[in-house]
């Protein structure tokens, strides 16, 4: 029986998030450019996606870029950047295909106008689909999405528009870039690492984390799957005791 087959189809992870590293340390094991390996990296995402359609899959973020990825050599973040317009510009007729409706969270504003407007325009095209949405956080960090929403809480309690006695839990989702999606069941790093690097800080409370050593260009279609079985036999028990859980 394949790894797909052993997967439970009603217990999937509702929303995935995925911190895509080891591209740079992939490329220097193989005698390659960094750049070959966020090329690499790319053919990765495609065959994940293709592997979230397969098993319908609603929902898949991954950390693309963050605003501490603009501390790396000049050279590397302007590679990074060619790259991004040519792979989404070159994958829009197969999310078109696949039916995946791109999504893109962060402080986007300073991306440079070629990769906001190919984005921009993937986004308009792919909006009418209705399988798998596939977010790109993009110059994106938790801290500073926490204090965007802080400081537009704020303006709303300013103006009279809520009372500080109104903010919860649930009004401050709202405010966050991910309000129109569910915080995720699983969070996947490749790369080795075992920390999740200012992502999601808020959504992924309750997420179940799961770390492996295999360097993104090497993570394709049965290393998801392996990553979803061990969810899988986990106990979300969400604060409660494994009684209560059973009785539920």
């Amino acid at each position: 029986m394949s790894l797909m087959e052993q997967i439970d189809k009603s217990r999937l992870p509702q929303h995935i998030a995925i911190i895509m590293d080891g591209n740079g340390r992939w490329a220097k094991k193989n005698g390659k450019d960094r750049s070959e390996g966020h090329s690499e990296g790319v053919v990765s995402v495609r065959k994940i996606v293709e592997a979230a359609v397969a098993l319908g899959l609603k929902y898949m973020t991954i950390y693309t870029f963050s605003t501490e990825n603009w501390k790396r050599p000049e050279e590397e973040v302007e590679a990074l950047m060619t790259l991004m317009v040519a792979a989404i510009y070159r994958e829009t007729p197969d999310l078109m295909a696949n039916n995946v409706r791109l999504n893109a969270i962060g402080d986007t504003k300073r991306l440079p106008d070629n990769v906001r407007d190919t984005l921009s325009d993937c986004i308009r095209r792919t909006s009418v689909n209705t399988g798998v949405t596939l977010t790109l956080a993009l110059s994106y960090s938790s801290k500073w999405e926490i204090l965007e929403a802080t400081k537009r809480i704020a303006d709303e309690v300013r103006n009279g528009s809520i009372t500080a006695g109104d903010i919860d839990e649930k009004l401050f989702s709202r405010y966050l870039t991910t309000s129109d999606m569910p915080d995720p069941d699983l969070l996947i790093r490749t790369g080795g690492e075992m920390r999740i690097s200012n992502f999601l800080l808020w959504q992924l409370s309750y997420a179940e984390l799961y770390f492996t050593d295999i360097y993104w260009p090497d993570f394709r279609e049965n290393e998801l799957y392996e990553a979803i079985l061990s969810y899988q036999q986990r106990e979300r028990r969400f604060g409660k005791t494994s009684e209560q859980i059973t009785k539920s």
